[in-house]
């Protein structure tokens, strides 16, 4: 069997199993990269509010979602250690203790 990769590839002997296998890891590795660029938007709009407590806890609600679909996204992908991404986006804690049990 003749299969293209995700980058347009053509790749022959590839089962059907292994190329459904390698389009669902191109698929997990976009999604989290498209959950990275959220939680990059979500934390430069937190940091960038200054003005009433409503707006600052609307911008820390979304902040909050956007970091916890992130880190669900990463285990998905079999990332289990959050601590070099913490630091990494320079994730606050208000916005890290806001992410317990929903």
């Amino acid at each position: 069997m003749v299969w293209r990769s995700p980058d347009g590839h053509l790749v022959a002997g590839v089962t059907p199993l292994l190329a459904l296998d390698v389009d669902i890891l191109a698929e997990k590795a976009s999604a989290l990269g498209r959950a990275g660029d959220k939680v990059e938007k979500a934390l430069e709009r937190l940091r960038g509010v200054g003005g009433t407590a409503p707006e600052r806890r609307q911008a820390l609600k979304a902040a909050a979602d956007a970091v916890h679909g992130y880190f669900i996204q990463r285990e998905l992908c079999g990332l289990r250690r959050h601590e070099d991404v913490i630091r990494e986006y320079a994730i606050p804690r208000e916005v890290l203790a806001r992410l317990g049990a929903r």
